[in-house]
């Protein structure tokens, strides 16, 4: 007779004293971070290594995860960037043609600590409630619930957090590397770049510079605080501002270098696309104002409304901060806003070849309602040449 491996203990404590109780799965140690929670039912592994997530806890609402495993492949930068993981339950035998580990190996590997049976419907229900809050997850029963509250207590807040410099490139480098073809099991064919895009890396995501190279673009990554004039003298066609964490008021040399570049595209019309804290950077550059959300869009259905077509887009998101629309000039227009709470969801400049968008358009949500912004990047920069 068989019986299941026993399970280590591990707790999730919050900053407003609530406690819970449950299982190790991942890496044993201690982690801090805001707890947050994401809606998707599937894409954990491109969750874990969003840089975006940086200093988060990530919470999913979806009931078992790990069901699929994990791959080299699913993979949205070098590593993982969650601070930790929670899930009501594991799933131990995972069972895909396209598995190559399981996840609790892969957040081993990655010293990430996760938890699982966790009530994560109370769990989500008190961030909806009360907000984002930091948090700590440990492993082990070494320490009481008080402790570990003060341990969440300590933990640095998101507000004011440059997150930039904690995952952006050092170095300027080439990205060459198209899509992926899941059902080939292959790279998509290579195709010709056109335009010279320089890429700020406040955190990407891989698979944005992948189809920036399917659509004809060379891609050069600079580091998130290259300035204005370096990139300028790369002599761009376009320039793209990535998604990242943290607070976008405090990279204060992001937004001045984008401020520069907003200069320079006045004289030039040079084409900017924004996504995610890209959005965000550019609208405080051009002079909008930012705002916390309560607890942020996170997950793969966030319903966003084209205020131009009428088109309602079913998106990916990850952002706990927005752009206060009341705060923008009379030359930036909303072109999209977010059916759940009519928040800011795109920007463009009303005679500027400028625009960005808060969700994530090459990610599969749709799965491809919003892949048609990297087409109107491309034809922003044709139009120039």
């Amino acid at each position: 007779m068989s019986t299941a491996p026993i399970k280590e203990p591990a707790s999730l404590a919050l900053v407003d004293g609530t406690v819970y109780h449950g299982a190790s799965f991942g890496a044993e140690g201690e982690s801090v971070g805001e707890v947050v929670f994401n809606t998707s039912m599937t894409g954990y592994q491109e969750i874990l290594t969003d840089p975006s997530y940086s200093r988060q806890i990530v919470t999913m609402t979806y009931p078992l995860i790990g069901n699929y495993g994990a791959n080299a492949d699913d993979i949205e930068s070098v590593k993982p960037h969650v601070e930790g993981f929670v899930v009501r339950e594991y799933c131990s035998y995972p069972s895909s043609w396209r598995n190559q580990f399981d996840l609790a190996d892969f957040l081993r590997r990655h010293n990430i600590v996760g938890i699982e049976e966790v009530d994560t419907r109370a769990l989500t229900r008190r961030i909806r409630t009360l907000g984002a809050m930091n948090g700590v997850i440990t492993t082990g029963d070494e320490f009481s619930d008080d402790d570990l509250v003060d341990k969440a207590r300590d933990c640095e807040n998101m507000d004011g957090l440059d997150g930039v410099r904690l995952v952006s490139s050092a170095e300027i480098s080439t990205w060459t590397e198209p899509t992926y073809d899941v059902i080939e099991g292959s790279l998509s064919p290579l195709v010709d770049g056109r335009f010279n895009v320089v890429a700020y890396d406040f955190g990407v995501k891989q698979n944005i510079l992948r189809l920036l190279v399917e659509h004809e673009c060379r891609v050069t990554i600079v580091p998130g605080d290259t300035p204005a004039k370096t990139v300028l003298e790369m002599k761009p066609d376009g320039v793209f501002l990535s998604n990242g964490p943290g607070d976008p008021s405090a990279p204060k040399y992001a937004i001045e270098a984008v401020r520069k570049l907003y200069e320079h595209c006045q004289k030039t019309r040079l084409p900017i696309f924004g996504i995610c804290l890209g959005h965000q950077i550019l609208g405080l550059a051009m002079g909008g104002d930012r705002f916390k959300l309560k607890f942020g869009h996170r997950g793969g259905n966030q319903p966003v409304k084209d205020l131009s077509t009428g088109v309602v887009e079913i998106t990916s998101q990850n952002h706990g901060f927005g752009i206060d629309a009341d705060s923008l000039g009379p030359d930036i227009e909303v072109t999209h806003i977010n059916l759940n709470d009519q928040t800011v969801e795109g920007l463009r400049h009303k005679t500027l070849p400028i625009f960005s968008v808060q969700y994530h358009p090459e990610a599969s949500p749709g799965p491809h309602d919003a892949r048609y912004l990297f087409g109107r990047f491309i034809d922003m920069m044709a139009a120039i040449n």
